[in-house]
């Protein structure tokens, strides 16, 4: 062990002695180049901080104002939580409403992100009712869309869409009821902000009337497909295509919130009332001027019998205007009564969304429309079918079934509610867009053109002249999609069969003929006691 020592120090010795006999020249030449290192690590610093001030004025204070921003996830674990930074940016895109080179009129900026990699990839599957965009253009399979079957559909249009390179542009014809034109488009817009890229080149046409006007009987094998038409509603007759209505961006007309907000109002207005402390009636409120089954459904407000079990009254839309909506606000006829009573105008009816996220009972009469999310949709788990020719008997036989059964009419009326909430969120319905957009774009069979009537629109060009302070600007303001989604599209499911779609409206089918069974029968028992 001493000898181990004993030649370790006389190793250091030696080493010391040598650089004490360095030259003082080669000491020298070392004390430069140090020197010289620093300098060279003090110039990249400079260029360092140089470069990333350069990007900061670039892309938050220039002309596109983009924010950059990191992302952060929150994995819990039982009592611990941890936050850890994922190396990914989001780009916050804010309305840039500066008008540039002293002009008067907006213009749109040029450098929106033309392609954006979600940094999130998810394996979340779409909610069903996604199948059906294979069945809504399933018409368009084998021909596609060629230039003269697109045409074809241009007499009845509001308005054509052009989307070319991630640029959307708009050739209006008509106009259409209040501003259901403006948000469409709008909608569409966000859509291009939030998936930047991921639509193709096509050009569609727009319909924003209540009615369907693509009827199957009108286009048969010999005179060739039908002109493909974007519709806020469908029916198992048409051929329109369905679309989410402008409402999911706002309805400022009739002050109605734009749907991220409504949700979330809807939700609290749920809590405000325990739903056995509601009252024990079924209500609707509405115009029943739209339509003959609405006014029908006024007649069942009355009986020298027997209570109806129904409180239907007329919205007054003008009345509501000049005193300021104060007795129309949606989040608080959730707290009305047990059973809400959805039914149709013209044709479907936007009301529908509102009715169903309520987690009192709806009982739905049976609608000859639909929306695109309706349909997978369960009777008896989600809602109470009503038959429309009998509408008044069974709205008072559904409310007394409910009145007697309320554990079983509250577990209806939470599952509706519970299906809006999770399965109707803005992510799914931008989610929809996207995949419609994608299965029609891949049926062109043209050349995607801008017409010479058509304008460049932006999200800009829309919402940055109104600036009136208004609920129209409030409702853009509201919905604007601040940057592309860092999670990536849910997994659009495959296609119904045609054995098992025929097997689940079977089922449907059959849960109806049941509780149509469950009301003859009542009144089969309440006829007899009022004849004694």
């Amino acid at each position: 062990m001493g000898e181990k020592i004993h030649v370790s120090q006389a190793t250091e010795d030696h080493h010391h002695k040598r650089q004490q006999n360095l030259s003082p020249s080669l000491s020298s030449k070392l004390a430069k180049t140090w020197i010289t290192t620093k300098i060279y690590i003090f110039l990249l610093f400079i260029f360092l901080l140089c470069a990333s001030l350069s990007w900061i004025f670039t892309f938050v204070l220039g002309e596109s104002r983009f924010q950059v921003t990191s992302v952060f996830t929150r994995t819990t674990n039982k009592s611990v939580t941890t936050t850890t930074n994922i190396p990914k940016s989001i780009i916050k895109i804010p309305l840039n409403c500066t008008l540039l080179n002293n002009n008067t009129i907006q213009t749109c900026p040029s450098n929106y992100p033309t392609k954006f990699e979600p940094a999130i990839t998810t394996s979340e599957a779409c909610p069903d009712y996604f199948r059906w965009i294979h069945r809504d253009l399933e018409v368009w399979q084998k021909t596609g869309i060629t230039r003269e079957t697109l045409e074809k559909a241009k007499p009845n249009a509001h308005f054509r869409v052009v989307i070319k390179s991630g640029k959307l542009y708009v050739h209006k014809y008509k106009k259409p009821f209040q501003t259901r034109d403006v948000f469409t488009i709008w909608g569409i817009l966000q859509l291009l902000r939030m998936y930047p890229g991921q639509i193709p080149d096509l050009e569609l046409l727009f319909l924003c009337n209540d009615s369907l006007v693509i009827w199957k009987r009108d286009f048969k094998k010999d005179t060739g497909p039908p002109p493909p038409l974007f519709h806020y509603c469908g029916h198992p007759d048409a051929y329109d295509i369905v679309f989410p209505d402008w409402s999911f961006w706002g309805w400022p007309e009739l002050n109605i919130k734009e749907w991220n907000k409504l949700s979330v109002a809807l939700q609290e207005g749920n809590k405000k009332v325990k739903w056995k402390d509601r009252i024990p009636y079924a209500y609707w409120k509405g115009n029943p001027n739209v339509s003959p089954i609405r006014g029908e459904l006024m007649r069942c407000n009355v009986s020298d019998k027997y209570d109806p079990m129904v409180r239907l009254y007329f919205q007054d839309w003008r009345s509501e205007v000049k005193n300021g909506f104060r007795g129309s606000k949606l989040e608080d006829q959730c707290t009305h009564s047990r059973y809400k009573i959805y039914i149709e105008g013209k044709t479907w009816s936007v009301s529908e969304k509102y009715i169903l996220s309520c987690d009192s009972v709806t009982l739905l009469v049976e609608p000859e429309y639909h929306d695109f999310f309706i349909r997978s949709m369960v009777p008896m788990k989600h809602y109470w079918p009503i038959r429309p020719n009998n509408k008044c008997g069974d709205l008072k036989f559904a409310v007394e079934w409910g009145n007697n059964n309320t554990e079983k009419a509250q577990i209806i009326g939470k599952q509706g509610s519970e299906y809006m909430m999770k399965n109707l969120e803005m992510k799914y319905v931008y989610d929809y867009m996207l995949y419609v957009l994608q299965g029609y774009g891949k049926l062109m069979k043209l050349d995607v053109t801008v017409p010479e009537n058509a304008t460049e629109v932006c999200s800009e060009t829309i919402a940055c002249p109104i600036t009136d302070g208004g609920q129209i600007r409030q409702c853009m303001d509201d919905s604007l999609v601040m940057s592309p989604s860092i999670k990536s599209a849910c997994n659009l499911p495959k296609p119904y069969g045609d054995n098992e779609l025929k097997s689940i409206l079977k089922k449907q089918e059959s849960v109806k003929r049941k509780v149509g069974k469950w009301a003859d029968e009542y009144w089969e028992v309440q006829n007899k006691i009022l004849q004694q």
